[in-house]
C-alpha cells in the first residue's frame, strides 16, 4: 500500500488556533450591533462556518438565521445584519431589502459583515443604491479554514476564474494576509520559491505586509519551514487528468464541500442521505485516501474480515472482559463498521458509474494524449464521446486535454470539434470557447506548426541565450503549452519495464496509474532538491513563468522539524492527486507537506468555472 510510511514525517502543526480566531472574531464583530437580531448568511458561506461554529454559538447573539436568496425574507426585526461575500449582486439583494423599508416608512438598523474583505466595488453600488449611509459596513478576516491535519483551504472558488481568465487582482491582498497570519503564527518561514505571476504579486505583498507590521513572527521556534507558490496556470494538465486516487474519485463522483460528501441513498442502502465528514480522524478514509482505486477494494475487504475477527473475540469472554469490551471498544468498533460499510458502498457506486462511462476507453485515450501516442485515435474517441451526449463536461475536459498535451488544435481539427459539441450540447455554449480560448486551454493552432518549425530552424542559428529570447516571443504569440518538451525535460511519463506496481508505487505517477508524474509536484520536487532554480533554467524558458526564490529572515537550521515542513500554496485551486502525490513524496524524503489552496479544485469545477451557457 502507498501508505506504508517509508521515512519519519513531522507531525503536523496544531491548526485549531485558525479555526479560534475566527470564530472569536465573528462572534466580537456580532456584538458589535448590540441587542437581539436576525442574521441573513450567504449560501456559500453556510458550510465554512459550520466547520467552525455551530448554531448555538450563533443563536447566543442571533434571533433568527436566514439565507441569502433572491427572494428576500420576511424579517421582523429591528436589526439586520448580513454575512456576505463581497459581490455586487449581493449588494444590490441588501439595497432592495434597505429601500424596500424605506418606502414603507420602516426604521431599522443594518449591518453588513464581508468576508473576507471589503471592496470598494461593493461601497460603490450601495452608494449608487442610495443605501450607503443606511449601513455599517466591517470585515470578518476569515481567510483560513482547516478542512484537515495538512489542508487549509481559503474556500475561494472564484479565484480562479476572476484571476486566470478575468484578470482580477482583488484577492490577491486576501492571499497575502492569509500567508501574513501563517507566518506569525507558524513561521518565520525560512525560504520561499514560486512560480507564475499571481505567486510574485502574492509574495511580494506579503513582504511589504511583513515590512509594515514588525515580524510578530521573530524569535520564537517555528513550525513550517520552507514555503512554495505555485499558479495554477504551471500545470493545466495534471489538473484535466482523470483522478485515479480514492480520494480524487469520491470528490468527482460526489462533489466534496468543504471537508465533508453527501452520500446518498444509493451508498447508504437506505432512504436516508448521510453527511460525512472526511479527514485524518476516520479510520478507514485516512488509509485509503491516497491509494489508487485499485487497490481500495482489497484493503476494504481486509479490513472487514479483520474487523469480523474483532468481533468475534467476545464469544470466548467471561462477563468482566466482556463488560471492558463494552465500555472500551465496542463503540469504536461500530463507528469503524459504520465507516468501512459506507465507504465500501462509495466505492460500489463510482465502480457502477464509471463502468457506464466506458472509464477505461476514456482513461487509455487519456494515456495516449499524454504520451503523444495514437493522437488520430484518441481525436476519434472524443468525437464519440460528444456525439453520445456522455456529459458536457467531460467532453470539454477531453477536448482541453487534447489541446495543451497538442500545443494547440490545428484549425481542421478545432473547427470540427467545436461544431460537433455545439450541436451536440447546444449553441448556448458558445460563450464557453471563447473563454477556453482566452485562458489557454482550448486553442487554435492558427500559425503554431509554422511557427514551430522556424523556431527550430532559428536555434541552429542563433546562441543559446538569443533563441530563449526569440522562443519566449513565440510562446506569448502562439500561447504555446509545450507540454511535450517539458515532459521528456523533466521525464513525467515513466519508462515502464513490465507492470507498473500499483500496491507497492515507486514514484508520484502512481496517481495516474503509473502512465504520468504531475507537473505540478514535480516542479516542488526538483526546486526542493536543488534548494533552488538552479539547472531547471530550459524547464523555466519552456514554462514561461515568473520564477522566485527568496531566503526569510530566520535562520535555517536543516536538523530542525520545521526544515523539514514545506507549505505548498495552489493559487487556482488544487486537486486531490496533487495532495496524495505530494504526500507520497513527501514519505519517501521524510518531511510533511502542508497544502493552503485557494480551493480545492477538480477538471470538473475548472470546466464550469469556464462554462457560460447565456443563450
Amino acid at each position: 500500500m502507498a501508505s506504508t510510511a517509508r521515512r519519519d514525517v513531522p507531525e503536523p502543526p496544531d491548526f485549531g488556533i485558525l479555526k479560534r480566531l475566527a470564530r472569536d472574531q465573528l462572534i466580537y464583530l456580532l456584538e458589535q450591533l448590540p441587542g437581539r437580531k436576525d442574521l441573513f448568511i450567504e449560501a456559500d458561506l453556510m458550510s465554512p462556518l459550520d466547520r467552525i461554529a455551530n448554531v448555538s454559538i450563533l443563536k447566543h447573539e442571533v434571533d433568527k438565521l436566514y439565507k441569502v436568496e433572491s427572494r428576500p425574507a420576511l424579517s421582523t426585526s429591528d436589526q439586520l445584519c448580513f454575512l456576505v461575500r463581497p459581490r455586487v449582486k449581493t449588494m444590490k439583494y441588501i439595497a432592495d431589502i434597505v429601500n424596500a423599508d424605506k418606502m414603507s416608512g420602516r426604521s431599522r438598523k443594518y449591518k453588513i459583515i464581508f468576508s473576507p474583505q471589503k471592496f470598494y466595488a461593493c461601497e460603490m453600488v450601495l452608494e449608487e443604491e442610495g443605501v450607503f449611509g443606511d449601513v455599517t459596513c466591517d470585515e470578518w478576516s476569515f481567510y483560513l479554514l482547516p478542512l484537515d491535519e495538512d489542508i487549509i483551504s481559503m474556500e475561494l472558488p472564484e479565484f480562479f476564474r476572476d484571476y486566470f481568465l478575468e484578470g482580477d487582482h482583488r484577492w490577491i491582498n486576501s492571499v497575502a494576509r492569509a500567508l501574513q497570519l501563517l507566518n506569525s503564527l507558524y513561521g518565520p518561514f525560512s525560504r520561499a520559491y514560486g512560480i507564475g505571476r499571481c505567486a510574485k504579486m502574492c509574495y511580494e505583498l506579503w513582504r511589504e505586509l511583513e515590512e509594515e507590521s514588525e515580524g510578530d513572527s521573530q524569535g520564537r521556534k517555528p513550525e513550517i519551514g520552507n514555503i512554495f507558490l505555485m499558479d495554477r496556470d504551471t500545470d493545466y494538465v495534471t489538473a484535466l487528468c482523470s483522478q485515479m486516487v480514492y480520494e480524487g474519485l469520491v470528490d468527482d463522483t460526489f462533489r466534496i464541500k468543504c471537508g465533508s460528501v453527501d452520500f446518498g441513498p444509493e451508498v447508504t442502502s437506505s432512504d436516508k442521505s448521510i453527511k460525512v465528514l472526511l479527514n485524518a480522524q476516520d479510520k478507514v478514509f485516512s488509509q485509503i485516501r491516497n491509494e489508487h482505486f485499485s487497490s481500495v477494494f482489497g484493503f476494504l475487504s481486509q479490513k472487514s474480515r479483520n474487523l469480523q475477527a474483532q468481533y468475534d473475540r467476545r464469544r470466548g469472554m467471561d462477563i468482566k472482559q466482556m463488560k471492558n469490551f463494552v465500555s472500551q471498544e465496542l463503540k469504536g468498533l461500530k463507528q469503524e463498521h459504520r465507516l468501512l460499510s459506507l465507504h465500501i458502498g462509495a466505492c460500489e457506486s463510482i465502480m457502477k458509474k464509471k463502468t457506464k462511462q466506458d472509464f477505461q476507453e476514456m482513461i487509455k485515450a487519456e494515456h495516449s494524449l499524454l504520451e503523444g501516442f495514437d493522437i488520430r485515435e484518441s481525436t476519434s474517441f472524443i468525437e464519440e464521446h460528444i456525439d453520445r451526449q456522455v456529459s458536457p463536461i467531460e467532453s470539454l475536459r477531453l477536448m482541453c486535454l487534447l489541446s495543451i498535451t497538442e500545443n494547440g488544435l490545428n484549425p481542421k481539427d478545432y473547427r470540427s470539434l467545436k461544431t460537433q459539441y455545439l450541436q451536440s450540447y447546444g449553441p448556448e455554449h458558445l460563450l464557453t470557447f471563447h473563454n477556453l480560448k482566452r485562458i489557454g486551454l482550448l486553442t487554435e493552432q492558427a500559425a503554431g506548426e509554422t511557427l514551430t518549425a522556424v523556431e527550430s530552424r532559428v536555434s541552429k542559428l542563433v546562441t543559446d541565450r538569443a533563441a530563449g529570447k526569440i522562443t519566449d516571443a513565440f510562446n506569448s504569440l502562439a500561447r504555446k503549452s509545450n507540454f511535450r518538451a517539458i515532459s521528456k525535460k523533466l521525464g513525467l511519463i515513466p519508462r515502464l519495464d513490465g507492470e507498473y506496481d500499483l500496491k507497492m508505487p515507486r514514484d508520484m505517477a502512481y496517481v495516474f496509474s503509473g502512465a504520468y508524474t504531475p507537473l505540478s509536484c514535480k516542479i516542488i520536487e526538483q526546486v526542493l532538491e536543488r534548494r533552488g532554480w538552479q539547472g531547471l533554467e530550459e524547464v523555466l524558458r519552456l514554462l514561461n513563468g515568473t520564477e522566485f526564490s527568496e531566503a526569510g529572515a530566520a535562520e535555517a537550521s536543516p536538523g530542525r522539524d520545521s526544515q523539514r515542513t514545506v507549505l505548498a500554496v495552489f493559487l487556482g485551486g488544487c486537486t486531490c492527486s496533487e495532495m496524495a502525490a505530494l504526500r507520497f513524496l513527501g514519505r519517501e524524503r521524510g518531511c510533511r507537506f502542508i497544502f493552503l489552496t485557494t480551493a480545492v479544485t477538480s477538471s470538473g469545477r475548472l470546466m464550469e468555472a469556464m462554462a457560460e451557457t447565456r443563450a
